[in-house]
């Protein structure tokens, strides 16, 4: 089975696609798509949702892991920005027919790490671990988004 995870951002938007078979996983792909900063809000977004299209239809996944949203009483404005990028996100799952997971990040954290309060850097260094590769390859945002696609086979097994 195919699942791509999701750390949505209008600056940074990282993405993983991972392949689960028979308890084992196999990484696909994983990276940032990074709209021009000075873009006018429109543009980014589909920027944003014509790269995560073209990925949809390059892996098929089935499931697609989008982290849950989480609005900070100092950044109420963060929410609504981020509302965008979910925005499209949702749209292309239904448009895909992809089944959209959402979970929270503590609970993706302690599926990885065993700690929910993990930090990234924790976070990124387990991900690498667990897909055998180099935690210097993965940005932060790439290993938030493999992260939740891991987290949720684990949660799921």
């Amino acid at each position: 089975m195919k699942i791509m995870g999701i750390d949505p951002g209008l600056r940074v938007t990282g993405y993983g696609v991972i392949d689960f078979v028979d308890h084992k996983v196999k990484l696909l792909e994983a990276g940032v798509i990074e709209p021009k900063e000075k873009d006018l809000i429109q543009n980014r977004i589909h920027r944003i949702y014509k790269n995560l299209d073209a990925f949809l239809l390059q892996y098929e996944p089935q499931i697609m892991v989008l982290e849950k949203l989480y609005a900070h009483y100092k950044h109420p404005t963060t929410a609504c920005i981020l509302g965008h990028v979910r925005g499209v996100i949702c749209l292309l799952c239904a448009q895909r027919n992809i089944t959209l997971i959402e979970h929270s990040v503590k609970r993706i954290r302690k599926a990885i790490t065993g700690n929910g309060n993990a930090q990234k850097l924790q976070t990124r260094s387990m991900v690498a671990h667990l897909l055998k590769i180099d935690e210097e390859m993965l940005t932060l945002d790439a290993s938030d988004a493999l992260a939740l696609a891991l987290g949720h086979t684990y949660m799921n097994r």
